[in-house]
């Protein structure tokens, strides 16, 4: 039986989704660029915007990371003045990481081009539309943690 394209199977989500992923981040890359960080640092940071005081461990569960990378990730970050590391007053042999005010600044100058990222990457949804998908990766996220 010869397949044609009508017959195929339309592409799995897990390609989709990891086709969205690669995307988003090349085009994250370019616009942090400029700030000389990547994607990956990005998101930490963006992580430590919403959970300051993490420790590298949380950090990486949360920026979907190694525990290595975070550590590359935070030494980057430390160097540049973005983070700073802190022993844990409830517990002396973990640090915590926190965001400085250098790098809230960073983020604060980034929060409009990335949000006119994702309104790219939505533009020809509803706003039902995003709602759903926003609750849909939630509920993607959540059945496979």
């Amino acid at each position: 039986m010869v397949v044609t394209q009508a017959t195929k199977a339309p592409p799995s989500l897990l390609y989709m989704v990891k086709q969205v992923e690669l995307v988003v981040r090349s085009h994250l890359d370019e616009l942090v660029k400029p700030a000389g960080i990547t994607a990956l640092q990005y998101t930490s940071l963006t992580v430590l915007e919403r959970h300051d005081g993490l420790s590298a461990a949380q950090l990486a569960r949360d920026s979907f990371v190694t525990a290595q990378s975070v550590a590359d990730v935070v030494r980057s970050l430390e160097t540049r003045g973005l983070v700073r590391r802190e022993r844990n007053p409830g517990n002396r042999r973990e640090l915590l990481i926190l965001l400085t005010d250098q790098g809230r600044d960073l983020l604060a100058r980034y929060a409009g081009p990335v949000r006119e990222l994702e309104e790219r990457m939505v533009r020809d949804l509803t706003s039902h539309q995003t709602d759903q998908f926003r609750q849909a990766l939630s509920k993607a996220w959540h059945a496979l943690s």
